[in-house]
């Protein structure tokens, strides 16, 4: 029997204040990177748990999910270590509570908020191809209910 590919499963925050987005540069093996913040589904944990831990974590700022803005699927491949690793990202918008002012993860150097044109001119840097795609989703008004998402609870 063949082996079954499984992606890796994450989840991301698209949080838009004043005309600018929450991002967070961070420390890669591929170097310094911006991303939006961002990681993995962690077991025994829904989706929506899943990114108000990891915006928590790598902004220091609450979040509160609203909308879903898409599902993606991508390959990406380091140019350092040739490593190739293929990831299902649900991106989520929602409202950025209060700055706890807690540390952020380890390998996270800053929460910064940017604005379009500079994520536009950091695309050299980006995490992934996602970063920029999931923010012009935003922007042309995709959303999709939290309704559409379920989680059983033999998962939690």
């Amino acid at each position: 029997m063949s082996a079954i590919w499984k992606p890796s499963v994450t989840v991301a925050a698209i949080i838009e204040r004043n005309h600018r987005f929450l991002m967070v540069e961070e420390e890669t093996p591929d170097g310094v990177r911006i991303n939006q913040p961002a990681g993995h589904l962690d077991p025994k944990e829904s989706l929506e748990q899943a990114v108000i831990r990891e915006t928590l974590e790598e902004t220091a700022y609450e979040f509160t999910p609203t909308a879903l803005v898409g599902m993606y699927l991508s390959t990406f491949t380091s140019p350092v270590t040739q490593e190739q690793v293929s990831y299902l990202r649900f991106a989520f918008t929602g409202d950025a509570g209060a700055d706890t002012g807690r540390t952020l993860d380890h390998g996270i150097l800053r929460a910064v908020w940017m604005s379009y044109n500079d994520i536009l001119n950091s695309e050299h840097i980006h995490r992934s191809p996602l970063v920029l795609q999931c923010v012009d989703d935003y922007l042309r008004g995709k959303r999709a209910p939290l309704s559409l998402l379920f989680t059983h609870p033999s998962a939690l």
